[in-house]
């Protein structure tokens, strides 16, 4: 074991000396040219190693998938567009699509809409209270999608008759009245899929909430002021005063929620497997490559993911850009 702490240890040290030399070399290059020219190319001399190794590990690896999304199971033979039309026309592909919107439209608006509320009413309370609040709602944070995944399992588990209940949702059921229920086995009007989102809006309510607060600490005192001389109730200040100020911050918050919600695998893993109609894109990938072996099919799925993933991530980075102009 210590051999192996000394191995780590050596290795860290000897990428910083790396990293360092690199940059040393690059350093020393730059300032045997001109003077007139080192101011142009000095900035491009330093983003060369991080734009290499971006090329070495995401974008050519992207191309190469984009590629064998037109090849067979295999990934040797060129079959076109077969897997496109393959995954369109199969009635399961386009159930796993409906989850994934579903996904989209309602976890990242509870989501923010969860943070915004709390954001706003841990606000009105004393500092204490305040720091109280929002350590316990921020908590679930620093937890994994699979321990997450892994509390809720108890509260909706459903246990054979005869068997004590030991689900929480059961267990408040049955204490109203009613009856014990197989809560991931509910596929009318998609329940199980809605009970898996709870997870993840319960994860990231602790995340939304935390830069919206702060974006709302960071609104001018005057501007609520002079609307409150100007006869505004709290509703209107919120509405009117608050919001438009922090819009910025609730649309990234938004967008990068969306990412999250467009790249979920784990909870749905660690939950149904996929069963049950609850698969999306993410875990169907992960059926396709590590299961079916299918490279051409799993490539399209990622290409796919990527197609929807790309556009998210350009609106999301206008929009920190504009929140930082109107700082």
């Amino acid at each position: 074991m210590i051999a192996d702490v000394l191995f780590g240890l050596m290795s860290i040290a000897l990428g910083i000396a790396a990293s360092y030399g690199l940059y040393w070399g690059l350093d020393r290059l730059v300032n045997l040219t001109p003077e007139h020219v080192q101011k142009k190319i000095r900035a491009l001399a330093y983003l060369l190693p991080a734009a290499t190794l971006l090329s070495l590990i995401l974008i050519i690896p992207l191309l190469q998938t984009f590629v064998f999304s037109f090849m067979n199971s295999s990934g040797k033979k060129w079959v076109g567009v077969d897997n496109y039309i393959d995954l369109f026309t199969d009635p399961q592909f386009i159930d796993i699509l409906i989850n994934n919107f579903l996904w989209v439209a309602i976890v990242p608006a509870f989501t923010v809409a969860a943070g915004l509320l709390v954001a706003t009413l841990t606000n009105q309370v004393g500092p204490t209270r305040e720091k109280i609040f929002k350590s316990l709602i921020f908590m679930p944070m620093s937890i994994s999608f699979v321990s997450a995944a892994t509390i809720w399992s108890f509260i909706y588990v459903d246990v054979p008759p005869g068997r004590p209940e030991i689900g929480l949702l059961n267990r408040i059921v049955t204490a109203l009245g009613g009856e014990a229920q197989p809560w991931m086995l509910i596929t009318d009007f998609r329940l199980n899929n809605l009970l898996l989102m709870i997870i993840i809006i319960w994860l990231q309510t602790g995340f939304s909430m935390v830069l919206i607060s702060s974006a709302i600490k960071g609104v001018p005192e005057e501007t609520v002021e002079a609307a409150r001389v100007d006869g505004a109730n709290s509703i209107q200040l919120f509405w009117k005063i608050v919001l438009p100020q922090i819009w910025g911050t609730v649309m990234a918050v938004f967008v990068t929620t969306l990412i999250t919600v467009m790249k979920i695998f784990d909870i749905v893993l660690a939950m149904t497997g996929g069963a049950f109609n609850t698969s999306v894109l993410g875990f169907q990938f992960y059926q396709e490559y590590f299961l079916n072996a299918n490279v051409g099919a799993a490539s399209a799925i990622v290409t796919i993911l990527t197609l929807l993933i790309v556009p998210l991530m350009y609106i999301q980075i206008r929009t920190v850009r504009q929140q930082e102009s109107l700082r």
